[in-house]
């Protein structure tokens, strides 16, 4: 027990020290050499006159949200054809679609930045997301949850004059609704934290997220305050996210622990 209690003070700790930064005084000294008597929020509300940060917000929620709704779409439809239909060549397709799994964003990353440049999404929002809709993962993940489906839905469905549309939106959507969920939360979490290819794409405030915003933060005369302050508020959408979705990743495991 005391182990425990020792890994889950190193693991809170980063971010206690972060929200008391960001709620120090501007006069106030920093960790760790003492922790202000007062806090206040005034850091809070100033960081929105810091920089371009209203945009950069708004910029990581569109990053974040359009590409978890697209992903989440695309990767569905996707993986319903290679877990329920049969056509040639569809197991390569799908072992080559895994088989992208083992290639590092690094090694696409120039040539990405190139293709996207020519179709002049450099320093756009929607040059932020084109690349990122393709999740191989995704694929993999929700097509293994179909194909556990019991048989006999499908043909109950065929029975009743079912088209695919509709058995794909009656019936599996709302069977696979958990692995949707901890998807989406692993989709939002990595676009709202993604630093290098919004880096690389966002070249001017108008197109930054707020990751990219924060890294311009350390050149500029900004106190850390301000800074921790600007982490602090990055912080708390994950933290939401995960608050309501974290029910449907324990009926995610259970689905995919039972079965017969």
């Amino acid at each position: 027990m005391f182990t425990l209690v020792l890994i889950a003070l190193f693991t809170v700790a980063p971010l206690l020290a972060v929200v008391v930064l960001a709620l120090s005084p501007a006069d106030a000294p920093t960790i760790p050499y003492a922790i202000p008597q007062a806090l206040t929020f005034d850091n809070i509300i100033r960081v929105f006159q810091v920089g371009a940060f209203p945009r950069w917000l708004l910029n990581s929620t569109i990053y974040s949200v359009v590409s978890v709704l697209i992903v989440l779409l695309t990767a569905s439809m996707a993986a319903y054809a290679l877990a329920r239909k049969r056509f040639p060549g569809r197991n390569a397709l799908f072992w080559a679609i895994v088989a992208t799994l083992m290639v590092p964003m690094q090694a696409t990353l120039i040539p990405t930045f190139i293709l996207i440049s020519r179709m002049g999404g450099v320093d756009t929002v929607w040059g932020l997301i084109l690349p990122t809709l393709a999740n191989a993962q995704a694929v993999f993940l929700i097509r293994q949850f179909i194909a556990d489906l019991p048989d006999e839905l499908f043909d109950a469905a065929r029975i009743d004059g079912a088209g695919e549309w509709r058995t794909f939106v009656s019936v599996v959507l709302p069977l696979i609704r958990p692995v949707l969920a901890t998807l989406a939360i692993f989709v939002f979490l990595w676009h709202w934290n993604d630093l290098l290819w919004p880096l690389v794409v966002g070249q001017s405030d108008a197109a930054r997220t707020l990751t990219a915003g924060l890294a311009t933060l350390n050149t500029e005369t900004v106190s850390t305050a301000i800074v921790m302050a600007a982490t602090l508020i990055s912080f708390l959408p994950c933290l939401l996210i995960f608050v309501l979705l974290q029910r449907h990743i324990v009926d995610s495991i259970t689905a995919g622990g039972v079965k017969g």
